[in-house]
């Protein structure tokens, strides 16, 4: 049967069709998806890990049991994982074991452009790109031949436009694959140097077997067009290249991109006299072709920075740009913002009256740090905020500890801020750390999370207890407060602040997209009370804006959070019907 498939809803059906029995992911845009439809399949074990660390292991651990495994990330998250994967390199496979992970050219929603090739040089593993759905799928059963096979982990690289694009993808039936029988064996498994350092003589030996296989498996294939000029790509920017070069070119499209087939690239060399490697971020084929002594293009004609597109493919390669519809109106630019009644907002407006140093993490809430709002002075990786602020403190003393706060999501402090929590306890600084517990995982989709109480198919759970965690790693004040109630959030704020010793503020109220969160009705603006003052915009909420001189609240958009009520120095805000 056939059916149109997101590169990441082919990646979950491939994992099916390959027999997958364990699947261990922490959500992050562009790769959330994989997991999630995974999850809908009964015959796969799926979970959302704590971060993608743990995740590796619970993989990990999965394949020494026998089973294929499988764990999803993007690409900042291969970060968190790289421990566990550069020495699962030396220690290899039993069950077949695949890191999926999503790069962001472009970067539509991450903190930094980093290229995940870099990662399988380092770790010395292979490394599949697929061009579309159709490729995710087989990419993807074939990273289970290969680990079993070479006994290696095989990382799967996807991008944005991969992972986000549909196309069509034949399905087949699930291929069941038996526990493969565990035995100990240290010498294995076991990474202590006297172990380790004759598994790398192995890792290299490995490296240029793969080499052999990717030269002559067709993952990669030399398309001859009968033309001089010759074109390496892979991945999304093929397809690219093929709408807007055809047949005019000869091409070397490539499946794996570590290891690069050598031969094929000198047969190309030998077929052309002029080569294009057309590659998005980092020149990582075109400096193994100059070292190999082949002369090509690359960054000298295409961009370092940024997502590649027909257009800039075109542009580099002066030929005629793709024909495209334009609109002549200047549309505005529509920049993201909190959503209506987002329980963040009420926050960083107390926080910015407040004037304190804010050490911003990652999440929905880094949009305080952008107009109106622009609440946040740092941000730098997941969980970073409260170690982050420990360091400020401790550089500039007692002072700063009176106006600096941290701000992290309830996932995000699992992922990886409690350990700076626990710093901040055991070294004493006198740091005020804001939990934003919105009671699940928003910005990446609405996953659940160890604090939630339900499992990634929508079981019950154990939830953290975030007050009794706090407590328990050395924190003696903790405070749960409700984010929509201004004037106590700004005492609790003032309170904490002026408290001698490391504090938590819990600010507790659930996302308002969530389901189960029942809104009140729409407040309305008393066009008469209204003075035009603008004190209202300042919460930057979407619902509320000036026209004519006087606030208007969209209807269709407000959710009666009431946060906006307490702006207002004439009380023109309220439930109560009046003009608007």
């Amino acid at each position: 049967m056939k059916e149109l498939l997101l590169g990441n809803e082919a990646v979950a059906r491939g994992l099916y069709e390959a027999g997958v029995r364990v699947v261990s992911s922490y959500p992050g845009t562009p790769s959330t998806e994989i997991t999630e439809a995974a999850a809908k399949y009964d015959e796969i074990y799926c979970e959302w890990a704590p971060n993608e660390k743990v995740a590796a292991e619970v993989a990990a651990g999965a394949s020494m049991g026998g089973a294929r495994a499988f764990c999803g990330m993007k690409h900042v998250g291969l970060n968190v994982a790289a421990d566990p994967l550069f020495t699962l390199s030396y220690i290899g496979v039993n069950g077949g074991l695949v890191f999926g992970v999503a790069d962001d050219p472009g970067l539509h929603s991450s903190q930094n452009e980093q290229d995940s090739r870099n990662y399988a040089i380092g770790a010395k593993v292979p490394m599949l790109e697929p061009s579309d759905s159709a490729e995710c799928r087989d990419y993807t059963t074939l990273a289970y031949e290969l680990s079993e096979q070479f006994d290696t982990p095989v990382i799967l690289r996807l991008t944005t436009r991969v992972a986000h694009s549909r196309s069509i993808v034949e399905e087949n039936p699930r291929q069941e694959r038996e526990l493969r029988p565990y035995e100990k064996n240290p010498a294995k498994n076991v990474m202590l140097p006297a172990f380790a350092k004759p598994k790398h003589v192995k890792v290299e030996e490995r490296l240029q077997a793969l080499r052999k296989w990717a030269e002559t498996s067709g993952v990669n294939r030399i398309e001859d067009n009968g033309s001089k000029i010759g074109v390496i790509a892979a991945g999304a920017v093929y397809e690219y290249a093929k709408e807007v070069l055809g047949d005019s070119v000869t091409y070397l499209k490539l499946g794996m991109v570590h290891p690069l087939p050598d031969a094929l690239i000198r047969e190309l060399a030998e077929k052309t006299e002029e080569i294009y490697v057309i590659e998005e971020l980092d020149p990582m084929i075109e400096n193994h072709c100059k070292a190999m002594g082949i002369s090509v293009h690359g960054k000298d004609v295409f961009p370092l920075c940024d997502e590649f597109s027909q257009a800039v493919i075109a542009r580099c390669m002066g030929k005629e740009l793709p024909l495209s519809l334009s609109v002549e109106e200047s549309i505005p630019v529509r920049p993201p913002v909190m959503c209506c009644g987002c329980p963040h907002r009420g926050v960083f407006y107390v926080l910015k009256k407040n004037k304190v140093y804010v050490s911003g993490d990652i999440g929905c809430y880094t949009l305080g740090a952008s107009a109106p709002l622009g609440a946040m002075d740092t941000c730098i990786c997941m969980g970073a905020s409260v170690s982050a602020l420990h360091g400020y403190n401790k550089a500039r003393g007692a002072e700063a500890e009176k106006k600096s706060v941290a701000v992290i999501g309830d996932s995000t402090f699992i992922h990886s801020g409690v350990t700076g929590l626990i710093d901040i306890a055991y070294n004493r600084s006198n740091s005020v750390v804001i939990i934003l517990d919105n009671s699940i995982t928003g910005m990446t989709g609405h996953q659940q999370n160890p604090t939630t109480g339900y499992t990634i198919k929508g079981d019950p759970t154990a939830a953290v207890d975030l007050e009794a965690l706090c407590k328990a790693v050395g924190i003696g004040r903790v405070r749960v407060c409700d984010p929509y109630d201004l004037k106590a959030f700004d005492a609790a704020l003032k309170e904490e602040l002026q408290a001698d010793g490391p504090s938590v503020i819990i600010s507790r109220r659930p996302c308002a997209l969530l389901k189960y969160v029942k809104h009140k009705p729409p407040l309305k603006v008393n066009a008469q009370k209204c003075i035009g003052c603008k004190a209202c915009l300042g919460i930057g909420c979407p619902a509320i804006s000036i026209r004519e001189g006087k606030a208007v609240i969209d209807h269709t958009q407000c959710v009666g959070c009431g946060v906006c009520t307490g702006l207002c120095p004439k009380g023109a805000i309220s439930s109560v019907e009046g003009e608007e």
